[in-house]
């Protein structure tokens, strides 16, 4: 199982989102081509309507301990409630450039 699969699984599992996206987005980082260390998250769940940002990030932190603390180095989080979701037209911000040097060939 990759890791993008077992992080969609997990948080399927433990959130029941309204809508999940897992993006895997190392390719624009300076990683071998193939990598699974960079990830972009969107999840829109009910069990965030009565959290602030901090604390649904640290649930999601916790729900993937297991692969922050192994081969993934980043997770950009864009978490909302349905409401949240709707008022932004299901639009996320784009991820940064990566500033971490050139990337593998």
């Amino acid at each position: 199982m990759t890791i993008q699969t077992t992080i969609e699984t997990k948080l399927l599992e433990a959130l029941e989102p309204a809508y999940l996206e897992v993006i895997n987005e190392s390719s624009g980082h300076n990683v071998p081509p193939g990598s699974e260390t960079h990830f972009k998250v969107v999840l829109v769940t009910d069990v965030f309507a009565s959290e602030r940002l901090l604390a649904r990030h640290r649930r999601i932190n916790r729900i993937l301990a297991d692969e922050l603390a192994g081969g993934v180095h980043a997770l950009a989080l864009h978490t909302y409630t349905p409401a949240e979701w709707e008022a932004r037209f299901g639009a996320v911000p784009e991820s940064p450039a990566c500033l971490g040097g050139g990337r593998h060939a």
